[in-house]
């Protein structure tokens, strides 16, 4: 089946793909750019056009959905962690604890290129991981990053040198209280993400704050998520 996962107000989320049992795919089914796959004793395994992923948060937001009401105990990317869905007006919402995220700041050298790629000067990056490192890149405002265009294949070549799986681009929270962000992953096979629960998890951690974040604008699919110390998570449909 497919889950719109992080809902915005109702609309629109990222299309992601649940498989419940059978055959476990080599790569996401054609179509949305992850799929998730939800075995015995709820353990979960994530894909997209590139293969296989150690973790992804949307897809455990979809899985979620999928489970339905109540708590879960989840198994993915070698450990074991607590999960809810719970109704939210005809719809499903669902939170996770994304783990420890781990930060580090980089050398200038380490992400020029990465920054280059993007099309922007110097910024204050952090290199944060759960699951697998990605970049936090700061802008001034949502116009900037709403005008970003990366040349992909530079941006795909910089991160794989640095070892990254993409950069997470995030503008600072305008009047209503919510960041905005686009994700660019070509090096997991995703020019850019609708949603992406763990880098805004990492987020979070960076500012040790509660956070909302729009994405998915870019893509005309908007996308919602909060992260905090209570979990990660958004509305699905």
């Amino acid at each position: 089946m497919i889950v719109r996962s992080c809902l915005r107000d109702g609309r629109g989320g990222s299309p992601t793909a649940v498989l419940v049992g059978g055959p476990v795919p080599r790569v996401a089914v054609p179509g949305p750019s992850h799929t998730v796959w939800i075995g015995p004793g709820r353990r979960l395994r994530f894909f997209t056009a590139a293969g296989e992923l150690p973790a992804c948060g949307h897809g455990t937001v979809a899985a979620l959905a999928v489970l339905g009401p109540g708590e879960h105990t989840l198994h993915a990317g070698g450990r074991s962690f607590a999960g809810r869905a719970w109704p939210q007006g005809g719809l499903v919402a669902a939170a996770f604890d994304a783990g420890p995220v781990g930060l580090r700041t980089p050398a200038a050298v380490e992400v020029a290129p990465v920054l280059a790629a993007l099309g922007l000067a110097a910024a204050p990056t952090v290199v944060a991981s759960v699951g697998r490192p990605r970049l936090l890149v700061p802008v001034t405002a949502r116009d900037e990053l709403a005008g970003l265009a990366p040349d992909q294949a530079a941006l795909k070549a910089a991160c794989d040198a640095a070892g990254l799986l993409g950069c997470y681009v995030y503008a600072p929270a305008g009047d209503g209280g919510r960041f905005a962000a686009r994700m660019f992953a070509p090096s997991i096979g995703v020019p850019e993400d609708i949603a992406n629960a763990n880098s805004t998890a990492c987020l979070a951690a960076a500012l040790a704050a509660d956070v909302t974040v729009d994405m998915g604008d870019a893509l005309g699919e908007p996308a919602t998520i909060t992260a905090g110390p209570r979990g990660v998570g958004g509305v699905c449909r």
